[in-house]
């Protein structure tokens, strides 16, 4: 991949709101360019969604998120990815992470309720055929995420400079 599209990919990880015009001004390039390139990323699947990260605690949203841990037997000729591919279909699951350690898998699951995440592990998660044992830990308070602290304050705009 050639260095505008790695840069491209930066700017875009960063902030997926940037329009084509400003993507195409940061890079120095013509817009229509840029346009090809960011269309080509998302047919390729290089660039598979864009989003907002969005704090829902400062809206008032109750969640409840949870990391869970999951010890598999690995299928024969698919390994871990048959299970996991069937984790990955559950609405319930944000993410799906092949980990090393003790536990195979790392799921990440929303519910609007302990008791809605807790049925989720005991009736859908935990009765899969190779799913050999579960460990459920509640996330109390996002601090960061996606590399941006969500709790800071915005700084003070700054003042214009005048000689």
């Amino acid at each position: 991949m050639d260095e505008i599209s790695i840069k491209l990919l930066k700017l875009l990880e960063r902030d997926a709101s940037l329009t084509t015009s400003e993507l195409a001004i940061m890079l120095d390039r013509p817009s229509d360019e840029i346009a090809q390139r960011v269309a080509e990323l998302e047919r390729s699947r290089i660039v598979v969604r864009r989003k907002a990260l969005v704090n829902w605690e400062r809206v008032g949203e109750e969640t409840v998120t949870a990391l869970i841990e999951v010890k598999v037997s690995p299928q024969r000729e698919v390994g871990f990815g048959a299970i996991a591919a069937r984790i990955a279909r559950f609405s319930e699951a944000r993410s799906v992470h092949l980990m090393s350690g003790t536990y195979d898998l790392a799921v990440e699951v929303t519910g609007r309720t302990m008791k809605e995440v807790a049925n989720f592990v005991s009736e859908k998660l935990a009765p899969l055929d190779g799913v050999q044992g579960t460990t459920t830990h509640f996330l109390l308070k996002r601090y960061k995420e996606d590399g941006e602290l969500l709790d800071e304050p915005e700084p003070p705009p700054r003042l214009p400079f005048t000689p």
